[in-house]
């Protein structure tokens, strides 16, 4: 079956920006603007650039794939400031927009050249006592900013303010935390190419190959079904490298007997998929590997059951925690009564990471995940992972010899709907038998 039809990338409506926009306004006060920054083409080495990747917030809001353009949003107005049309360098760098096209697709207010913005700037400030900025992305847009800021506050003898006040505007990631019906569709498609690459390694990968040659192959996939290729760098570890926990060599031999341990998700549209899986590089598991397999898989299956609406996200990991310590103290593996085992955290030698995080335009998405100290609720329509994992460290000569060096994750995107979590990669083999099946 053909599928690249069906996630060919489709023109995003540009009624979804303007709303987002006008969500916006409605939630600054007067005298509040928010300045909001693109990515820029990053130097890969001499004069060769990395492949370009918009700045997920500014896309978020306008749906606008060029480099270097500048968003501000105020009560009243709404403008940008692009690249403008520019004939020869269009020969080079592809067609741009240019600002009156912007003006119009996302019905903003006001829309300048790229090279107006020096001279503006401290006119958008004017006025205004709180400015909106996500500090720590760039050192010279912040230095810029807050030399503008000071500049027109010392001309209060003039009768003349900026911002006396600088934050960082959360309430966007807020916004973006809570995926609406659209989003979700994006990364179902998301999930659904995932799988695609998934399924195409599990049944390709025997002893002797490359970690690279399945991460070709991950990347081939993506990219025929229309994702721009991963949304993370791809893990594949074979053997005793699943132990490190973001491993990206993945220049070692695949051997006989090893696990494969694949955490890759492809990127459609602006969201990813975060997916892992564990397979044998032979045909089967052998039973030491089995046996952890079923163990992690246990504590996934349970992690995701959890995971519901209005049970704090931390709960989700703390009996994940707990699940885990009890089944590695009856096994030998743990010393000592549970309570010690779980105060003393004597548990992260087998089980050191987080059990999920929020997904979305970012593979570690945004929002807040505790609130006045509390670990936050989960809500309806956010997005999130389940990944337990248990590794035994290959050097640790305390570990029976059968078990050192096998590493196990087993990861899922989970949408939060009720009482009934929503598992958008639950179609990518996990259980043993349909896993071996493939390999056959």
């Amino acid at each position: 079956m053909n599928h690249t039809s069906l996630y060919k990338k489709k023109e995003s409506d540009p009624e979804i920006y303007k709303a987002r926009i006008k969500k916006v306004q409605k939630i600054l006060k007067e005298s509040e603007i928010l300045i909001l920054f693109a990515a820029k083409h990053r130097i890969r080495n001499r004069d060769v650039e990395y492949k370009f990747r918009q700045h997920s917030d500014f896309y978020y809001l306008t749906g606008v794939t060029e480099e270097d353009s500048i968003l501000f949003i105020s009560k009243q107005e709404s403008g940008m400031f692009c690249l403008p049309k520019d004939k020869e360098r269009e020969i080079w760098t592809g067609i741009r927009l240019g600002k009156d096209k912007i003006k119009s697709i996302l019905g903003l207010t006001k829309t300048y050249d790229l090279s107006d913005w020096k001279s503006e700037l401290s006119k958008l400030l004017l006025g205004n006592h709180t400015l909106y900025h996500f500090f720590g992305e760039s050192n010279e847009n912040d230095l810029e900013l807050i030399s503008a800021c000071r500049n027109l506050n010392l001309r209060a003898r003039e009768g003349k303010f900026g911002p006396d006040s600088i934050k960082e505007p959360l309430f966007l990631h807020e916004e973006r935390l809570i995926k609406s019906k659209e989003e979700i569709k994006i990364l179902q498609t998301a999930a659904e190419i995932t799988k695609l690459g998934h399924l195409r390694i599990m049944k390709d990968a025997k002893p002797g190959m490359y970690e690279y040659e399945l991460e070709a192959i991950l990347e081939e996939q993506y990219l025929k079904y229309g994702a721009i290729g991963g949304g993370y760098g791809h893990i594949v570890a074979t053997g005793k490298n699943a132990c490190i926990l973001h491993y990206v060599n993945n220049d070692d031999v695949l051997k006989e007997n090893d696990l494969v341990l694949v955490d890759s998700g492809a990127e459609w549209n602006y969201y990813t998929a975060d997916v892992t899986r564990v397979f044998p590089a032979g045909k089967k598991f052998t039973e030491p590997q089995k046996l952890v397999y079923e163990i992690v898989l246990a504590a996934q299956k349970n992690a995701i059951k959890q995971s519901v609406a209005n049970v704090p996200f931390s709960d989700v990991h703390t009996k994940t925690v707990r699940f885990f310590a009890d089944v590695l103290r009856d096994m030998g593996f743990l010393q000592g009564s549970l309570d010690s085992i779980l105060e003393q955290e004597t548990y992260k030698k087998f089980y050191m990471h987080r059990t999920g995080h929020y997904l979305g335009m970012d593979v570690h998405d945004v929002g807040r995940y505790y609130i006045q100290s509390k670990s936050r609720p989960l809500t309806n329509g956010q997005v999130v992972t389940v990944e337990p994992g248990l590794y035994f460290d290959p050097s640790d000569e305390t570990i029976p010899r059968e078990f050192r060096g096998i590493g196990i994750r087993i990861e899922d995107d989970v949408l939060i709907h009720g009482n009934t979590p929503v598992n958008l990669t639950a179609s990518i083999p996990k259980e043993i038998e349909e896993i071996e099946a493939l390999k056959f």
